[in-house]
């Protein structure tokens, strides 16, 4: 349990001993998640996933059937120039995030991915429902 501040604070240990048993035991192993939000723009969503310090080469969006797969991995710089680095602490490290997504009733040939200021901004038009045709038989 690391802190940067100078003097701790008793009634804070608790939650403090949680956070760090929590960001030790998943850190490093790839288990954490994109955070996501979907908004329904009546005939669309459009998903904006928080993909904070990742190149837009680092990241795929993968169709599968009636799945979306988004994917995003980035590789921290491991290799020390100089060997008098003092780090008091390091946290950046290796990351990937891997999240599906349903696209039933989602027209995905239409699918359309903008990465912008680490915010990934999909768009996913729904499908049209098909409007039946008419038409009048012939009486022979």
């Amino acid at each position: 349990m690391y802190t940067m501040t100078p003097f701790e604070k008793k009634h804070f240990d608790l939650l403090n001993a949680f956070h760090d048993f929590e960001n030790d035991f998943f850190a490093g192993t790839g288990l954490s998640s994109c955070k996501v939000d979907v908004r329904d723009e009546g005939d669309k969503f459009v998903m904006e996933a928080e993909l904070p310090g990742f190149e837009k080469d680092e990241i795929h969006l993968d169709v599968e059937d009636d799945c979306l797969k988004l994917s995003a991995e980035h590789h921290a710089d491991s290799e020390d120039k100089d060997e008098q680095k003092h780090y008091i602490r390091k946290e950046r490290s290796d990351i990937s995030y891997q999240r599906s997504f349903d696209l039933t009733g989602i027209d995905a040939e239409k699918l359309d991915a903008e990465y912008k200021n680490g915010i990934l901004y999909i768009t996913l038009p729904k499908q049209q429902p098909e409007t039946p045709t008419s038409k009048r038989l012939e009486i022979k």
